[in-house]
């Protein structure tokens, strides 16, 4: 642990950014706690960066506790006050999963959406209760269908390989004597149906998943063979839908449309004997990555939903469903950056310039990956003048291995700190051993102290998992 302590100086300096429009984590650039001390210093949860780097390495991955619960305690707020039913905010831990960040959204409320057999055996070992788990996936395997259903968190059934799955998972339990009466609905294996809704949204291809050319969910066609199946399966608790239709999304009216549809789908649901009591929206809102980015708020996103849902409801005389969502990256993004070191640096005349770091696609894959766009910092020359524009690369060996192009930074130095914002979400997430580098350190900062959440790597981890047989020992 490293304690150090803000000096209450805020600067507004050539790198720093302008003042903060709101208090919607999910719009702005940096963590909310973030300042410029008196030694021009970047400073988050009262942490100096540089001292962060001195004493638990880099690259290395920081996150403001205050900003993830703002983020978490918005979302929860938002929902109470505009929706008249029950609500439950669900945290999307793909973005970031781990016991540390699991623990803070269940302090705040939160539950949590897993994807696969880990993401649940993470959440449960930090402590969240089975009935606010919500198991997600198109391609869940039977062992960890067994796994779910064992434990009694919600299963979001995706295809129809999986609701025969799961009635041949409930026979055989049943057959084994673990299921003592099948009709009582506490004994029952608990789903949503995901439904692909048909509606499309300005995201990255990879990203958008409500349109019908997805992998995800059941298609529309086959709403009723599905409902009347579900109806006939009593090992079946089926007690609500889910939808999602992409991430990093501005605009309004497709969850607004969304949430409409969704409604229509309880209607025609009770038409077979199915009462449905919540209805999942998923997630999808949006961050500022740089300060082109225009988002809404938290509050602006939860408000629709809820007046359309309500609407919708009292218009077929329905009762209101228990409303959840899935946030994930607009909870925790900006909640996170990634601390680098500069190292080398190539001028290309009248090309380029790059300026390398001791970091990059193993860490932080999305920019290769989505194209994504991110804006950066020197975390230890916060008020000097932007004179350079370059280009900040990774140090892998791969040619696409470039973080951010054409930077914005101050005159830079082998050894001056560079800080990525916004790597709150897919960056530890989907981080890698390429070119067999140590996965970084994660800490969490708060009111001047931090502490650490994940480990960094050792060249020993690294060949922890490797086997080599003994034909080939020496």
């Amino acid at each position: 642990m490293v304690s150090t302590h803000p000096t209450g100086v805020q600067h507004t300096g050539s790198q720093y950014l302008p003042q903060r429009r709101s208090n919607s984590p999910n719009q702005e650039l940096l963590p909310l706690t973030a300042r410029v001390n008196g030694h021009d210093f970047l400073e988050i949860g009262g942490c100096d960066i540089t001292t962060l780097v001195q004493q638990f390495g880099s690259p290395l991955y920081i996150l403001d506790e205050e900003t993830l619960r703002s983020a978490c305690q918005q979302y929860r707020d938002a929902f109470k006050q505009y929706y008249q039913g029950e609500s439950q905010v669900l945290y999307a831990s793909k973005a970031w999963n781990c016991l540390a960040v699991c623990a803070i959204a269940n302090s705040e409320g939160l539950g949590i959406d897993v994807a696969s057999g880990g993401e649940l055996y993470t959440a449960l070992a930090a402590g969240v209760s089975p009935d606010k788990i919500y198991f997600h996936g198109n391609n869940k395997s039977r062992a960890e269908l067994l796994y779910a259903i064992e434990v009694g968190c919600t299963i979001v059934a995706d295809n129809w390989y999986e609701l025969h799955t799961l009635v041949q998972l409930a026979e055989e339990q049943e057959s084994r004597g673990a299921r003592e009466q099948a009709e009582n609905s506490s004994l029952r294996t608990r789903i949503l149906l995901r439904l692909t809704p048909g509606i499309d949204c300005h995201t990255h291809e990879y990203i958008r998943t409500g349109h019908l050319d997805s992998k995800f969910g059941f298609d529309p066609g086959d709403l009723d063979e599905v409902f009347a199946f579900v109806s006939q399966q009593p090992a079946l608790n089926c007690v609500g839908v889910h939808a999602h239709i992409g991430s990093q999304i501005f605009e309004r009216q497709p969850h607004r449309d969304l949430a409409a549809l969704m409604v229509q789908w309880v209607t025609k649901a009770a038409s077979y004997g199915l009462t449905l009591t919540e209805v999942d929206v998923g997630g999808g809102l949006g961050i500022t990555y740089i300060q082109s980015d225009d988002p809404p708020s938290i509050e602006e996103w939860v408000k629709p939903i809820c007046e359309v849902i309500q609407e919708a409801c009292a218009a077929e005389n329905l009762p209101l469903p228990k409303l959840l969502c899935e946030p994930g990256r607009s909870l925790i993004a900006n909640a996170g950056v990634t601390a680098y070191t500069i190292g080398s640096s190539k001028v290309i005349p009248d090309i380029r310039t790059y300026v390398a770091v001791d970091g990059g696609l193993s860490d932080n894959p999305r920019p290769i990956t989505y194209e994504s766009v991110y804006r950066a910092v020197v975390a230890n020359k916060m008020s000097s003048p932007l004179t350079e524009t370059v280009t900040i690369a990774g140090k892998h060996c791969e040619s696409g291995d470039v973080l951010i192009k054409n930077a914005q930074l101050p005159k830079t130095e082998p050894g001056d700190i560079l800080v990525v914002m916004g790597t709150g979400a897919y960056n530890y997430s989907m981080a890698s051993n390429y070119n067999r580098l140590p996965r970084p350190a994660a800490v969490v900062v708060t009111n001047g102290e931090a502490n650490l959440i994940l480990q960094r790597e050792t060249y020993q981890d690294l060949i922890r998992q490797d086997c080599l047989p003994e034909r080939l020992k020496s």
